[in-house]
């Protein structure tokens, strides 16, 4: 290894790098205790369906918001104005979008995966298969961003290659994942939740107090910036000639992308009941938005403070920069050590669900589904997330995600939506659906990653195919399962009881009335 690549680290300010230090030690600690207290496999996949609704509505919260969120969405408000807007709020409406139709059922339906409520609900090894395949694809499409931030944040705060906070976050969130399972990475990620809130509300709040104090003019000026409203995405290049296009193909990407994200979804299989995951929906959107107030005003006061940034393209660092940019002395390093805290937070907590479900699908479906497999499929995960995060540093992170989300909603939310509402999936219309609609997506964001395509209509369905995959998915989910009645499972009325009857119902007592 080559040690003079670390010359360049800044020793002279050494609390970014102490802050950074506390949010590995504290993540370790909480997911020591963690494995004193998960001994069975139960408590390794879902925490033996035992967490309790604020509990878990912060360690959703907790992974949710990840590097897009603390770091991405303040770099794309200052870089392209407030049409950006849409990513939050499209963050922010998909968990009602999923309290509304996903929920409760899916948590009554008392699967541990995703793959497992495909093969329970449509009794096929097939449909259990592609959807572990998809679970692989987008976890580990997920990690990716958040490998980006943490090389992005160690490097932007202290000097270290970018290589360095790659590594140490797919180590440690291995260990972590590894040692407690589900069980102890809820409380790690609970904890982490309320750690980047206050890491991200308290600087915003002091900056944007000193910036009414100093009345700074904001570069553009505010009626221009304000204008983004009526012309929605029509400051980002490639969109300029099909704005309107792009920002509905954005809306549909994260509204219905967030219940098709493995990570999220099998924290509802934590939920004692249906009851309580609905509860724990409502407290995660209360959660969110909350937090979502504060990277915005990053964004807009770097417009103000650190415009240089808009020309450099180094806008995703906003939030890590600004701090140093407004103040100095220790209170500028107490705020970047904050800040730098809790952006770390950020990347553990998210990489920890992902790598959860990347650890539950190979130990499930590839491995032998013990408590030794579990961990065997954390160690492979961390090692694919270092791997291919080395290989991102120059993709923006919110791009990355917006991709992840599109897949998402290209697949396991129709398989969702119509599983559970609609007794008439086939197997045949579901597995078809599964394929065209994420083989669809996937397709156009290589097209768009490897430069096939570049400019005009063709190169703004294949960035942002939501609008056309997902209806695509929906329709041949549709349109295959009329075609092919045969293959609907016998015991469907059973499988739709079960998702929707009431728990303080006995089924016993009903099911003499199944056909």
């Amino acid at each position: 290894m080559n040690f003079e690549m670390f010359a360049a680290v800044d020793l002279a300010r050494p609390i970014p790098i102490i802050a950074v230090a506390v949010a590995i030690l504290a993540t370790i600690g909480v997911g020591a205790l963690g494995m004193r207290i998960a001994r069975t496999t139960s408590d390794f996949f879902v925490a033996s369906r035992s967490v309790g609704t604020m509990t878990n509505a912060s360690a959703i919260c907790g992974e949710y918001l990840s590097a897009a969120s603390f770091l991405g969405i303040a770099g794309l408000i200052m870089k392209y104005g407030v049409d950006m807007l849409w990513y939050p709020l499209g963050y922010t409406a998909g968990y009602v979008v999923l309290l509304l139709f996903v929920a409760a059922p899916l948590r009554r339906f008392g699967a541990y995966t995703i793959p497992d409520f495909a093969e329970g609900r449509l009794d096929s090894l097939l449909a259990r298969r592609i959807s572990t395949g998809l679970v692989l694809c987008i976890s580990s499409f997920y990690l990716l961003p958040q490998m980006k931030g943490a090389g992005l944040t160690l490097s932007t705060l202290t000097g270290t290659p970018y290589w360095v906070g790659v590594v140490v976050v797919g180590v440690v969130v291995s260990v972590n994942v590894a040692m407690g399972g589900m069980r102890g990475i809820t409380f790690v990620q609970a904890f982490q939740y309320w750690l980047k809130f206050v890491a991200i509300a308290v600087p915003a709040i002091i900056l944007g107090a000193y910036f009414l104090g100093h009345r700074k003019t904001l570069l553009p000026a505010p009626a221009d910036y304000w204008k983004a409203w009526s012309t929605p995405l029509e400051s980002i290049g490639q969109f300029r000639r099909h704005p309107l296009y792009a920002t509905y193909a954005l809306v549909i990407a994260s509204f219905l992308g967030t219940m098709g994200l493995p990570h999220i979804l099998v924290r509802f299989y934590t939920n004692a009941n249906g009851r309580a995951s609905r509860r724990t929906t409502l407290f995660v959107i209360t959660l969110i938005s909350s937090f979502y107030l504060f990277p915005l005003i990053f964004g807009v006061l770097g417009r103000a403070f650190a415009p240089d940034l808009l020309t450099t393209g180094s806008t995703d660092s906003v939030v890590l920069i600004l701090p140093r940019r407004i103040f100095s002395g220790l209170g500028a390093e107490l705020l970047s050590g904050l800040v730098a805290c809790g952006a770390f937070a950020a990347f553990l907590s998210t990489a920890s669900g992902l790598v959860i479900s990347v650890a539950g699908a190979i130990s499930q479906d590839i491995l032998g589904g013990t408590t030794r497999d579990f961990r065997k499929g954390a160690v492979i995960a961390g090692a694919i997330s270092i791997a291919a995060g080395l290989q991102v540093r120059s993709f923006e992170i919110n791009q990355l995600v917006s991709w992840v989300f599109a897949i998402a909603a290209s697949s396991f939310c129709p398989l969702l939506v119509l599983g559970i509402w609609w007794r008439r999936l086939s197997v045949a219309g579901a597995v078809s659906g599964l394929i065209i609609g994420a083989g669809s997506t996937v397709a156009g964001v290589i097209a768009t990653i490897t430069g096939v395509v570049t400019h005009g209509w063709l190169y703004t369905l294949a960035s942002q195919p939501a609008a056309w995959s997902v209806p695509l998915a929906f329709a041949v989910m549709i349109g295959v399962s009329l075609a092919t009645p045969d293959t609907i499972p016998r015991d469907v009325g059973g499988k739709m009881l079960k998702l929707h009857m009431p728990e303080t119902l006995n089924l016993g007592r009903v099911k003499h009335h199944v056909s």
